[in-house]
């Protein structure tokens, strides 16, 4: 069997992907030179979903003496995955976007560990837009109420960007889109009140539709990495 050529599946997702949609390299269990190879080939934004993974690939590409990425400057790391409050603090110096942000209590550990580094945040909220129960997310009613505290002068170090949602995991298609357009109507209804630029949807094998649906921020792995 050939080699996987992480170069030329990028290539081929860049291609494939529209300009004007950014594609956020989901690097998870794969190694440092994976990411290493994949930004020699034009990717600047990778995802991790395990913060001992991503603070050791953020370590290993940091020069020791400055303390910053200086062989990889415009390199952004994205946590992906469920962030445990307790984490927080270990990503907060450095993380670019987290992603799937749905408790209130997270929010405040960002704002207070964001606060303690001088800087703000980024973040995504998630919202729960697929039929499985296993996914996770804000239901319509609780992002209303949370973005009236946000209203109101909460988490000042904290920047939303917009959402994030997954939808279900299945070969039907008219569902998959039926859920990302809801998710395309809420971002719809607060961008302009809140200043939102973002709407994460889709992934290796949804990201078509989500684009279809509106996404600009789509999260592949398998196709840039291979499987895993």
């Amino acid at each position: 069997m050939d080699e996987w050529d992480i170069a030329q599946h990028w290539s081929k997702v860049r291609a494939a992907v529209p300009a004007e949609v950014q594609v956020i390299a989901v690097s998870k269990t794969k190694p440092i030179s994976a990411v290493e190879t994949a930004y020699a080939a034009g990717a600047r934004s990778f995802g991790e979903n395990r913060v001992q993974e991503l603070v050791g690939k953020h370590e290993a590409l940091t020069h020791p003496e400055t303390g910053q990425l200086a062989d990889y400057p415009d390199l952004s790391w994205h946590q992906i995955g469920t962030l445990q409050k307790n984490k927080v603090k270990y990503i907060a110096p450095f993380v670019g976007l987290i992603h799937a942000v749905d408790q209130t209590t997270l929010l405040d550990e960002i704002d207070k560990r964001a606060a303690a580094n001088g800087r703000k945040i980024s973040v995504l909220l998630q919202l729960h837009i697929a039929q499985e129960s296993s996914k996770f997310g804000l239901s319509e009613s609780e992002l209303t109420a949370l973005l009236g505290d946000v209203d109101s002068g909460h988490w000042p170090h904290v920047e939303i960007k917009g959402l994030m949602g997954m939808a279900t995991f299945t070969e039907d298609h008219i569902q998959v889109g039926r859920e990302f357009q809801s998710l395309r109507k809420l971002y719809d209804q607060f961008r302009d009140p809140f200043g939102w630029d973002t709407l994460s949807m889709g992934m290796s094998g949804d990201w078509q539709i989500a684009v279809d649906n509106g996404s600009n921020m789509v999260r592949i792995g398998s196709s840039i990495f291979g499987h895993r």
